[in-house]
């Protein structure tokens, strides 16, 4: 399979085990499994792609984010995080990191509303400088935002560490986050 096959696929199995499930004619469950066999013969009916089992396999092994999941036996995939869709991804809370990554245009109104998940489930956050600054500058140029996360766990607010390393919260108030 060559890069822009693995790409392309890759995209399409996001947008269906994120945000979309019916792009492919399927339902996730409560966990937001799909069953693997219906995630392929919905991505095939659809005719954007045409996969396979082995494609679906090298795209979760090889993706850079780690952002599709098998269960023991292969036979459901999810996505990991970055979900738009209400799904029980199973996240265990855990103690916070401290940085998030985002564009200049976004800063003004962090400094006002603070960081709120927007389409998606949760907001992202980075567990060290170098992770932030990739995941800002897929827009731009990157602004790297400290966030008192330890504060904010010592205060009540949530944080869950996904199974591909991203570090999830409901939202961050304007009063934790440092420039």
């Amino acid at each position: 399979m060559t890069d822009k096959e693995r790409i392309t696929i890759s995209k399409f199995m996001s947008l269906i085990l994120r945000h979309n499930p019916s792009a492919a004619g399927i339902t996730l469950d409560g966990n937001g499994w799909a069953d693997v066999n219906a995630l392929i013969a919905g991505m095939n009916k659809s005719r954007r792609t045409s996969v396979t089992f082995d494609d679906i396999k090298e795209v979760a092994a090889t993706n850079d984010k780690q952002r599709f999941a098998f269960n023991d036996d292969f036979s459901k995939i999810r996505a990991n995080q970055g979900h738009s869709v209400k799904v029980d991804v199973e996240l265990k809370e855990t103690e916070p990191p401290a940085i998030h990554g985002t564009v200049s245009k976004f800063v003004q109104a962090i400094r006002i509303e603070g960081l709120k998940p927007q389409r998606r489930l949760h907001v992202h956050l980075s567990a060290d400088r170098e992770t932030a600054t990739k995941v800002g500058s897929r827009r731009g140029t990157a602004v790297i935002l400290v966030i008192n996360a330890f504060k904010m766990h010592e205060d009540g607010y949530k944080f869950y560490l996904s199974e591909n390393g991203v570090w999830l919260t409901d939202a961050v108030p304007v009063e934790y986050i440092y420039d």
